[in-house]
């Protein structure tokens, strides 16, 4: 029992350690470690509360240094008002960053995608309100995993 508890004290230490490092990373500027820190808000882990203005505010930061996944999560976030003002050309403005990049999910929520195309009807607003549910928590857990 006593080996169980000091392993999961060693984890809890290991966790907030490397969460602070993050944040100090990110304080620096370096824009991988802005996206995670946004993550860890936006999903409330490793000791920090849920905070969507926070991961928003972080999120933005990677966003415009050209992370290009930060840039779809700012477009979800500003097409859902998730931690900042629901915005739809704001929105918008994000996806199409990520869509000069060649990033699918964009070019398809902005209707640019050949493969939707052709005899089978395709609702890009669904596409839209679908892809901004999904994606903030979807990239948050992979920005997470990103090494």
């Amino acid at each position: 029992m006593g080996k169980i508890l000091m392993f999961c004290a060693m984890f809890l230490l290991a966790s907030a350690v490397k969460a602070d490092s993050v944040k100090e990373m990110a304080e620096h500027g370096n824009a991988l470690a802005q996206a995670k820190l946004a993550s860890l808000y936006l999903l409330g882990r490793e000791g920090f509360d849920k905070d969507e203005h926070k991961a928003a505010e972080w999120m933005e930061k990677a966003a415009n240094q050209g992370l290009l996944d930060a840039q779809v999560v700012m477009g979800a976030m500003y097409d859902r008002g998730m931690g900042v003002s629901s915005d739809r050309d704001k929105a918008t403005d994000w996806y199409e960053k990520a869509a000069k990049q060649g990033h699918a999910t964009s070019l398809a929520i902005l209707g640019r995608n050949d493969a939707a195309k052709g005899s089978v009807q395709f609702n890009y607003q669904a596409m839209r309100l679908n892809a901004s549910r999904s994606i903030p928590g979807e990239y948050a857990k992979k920005f997470l995993t990103t090494k």
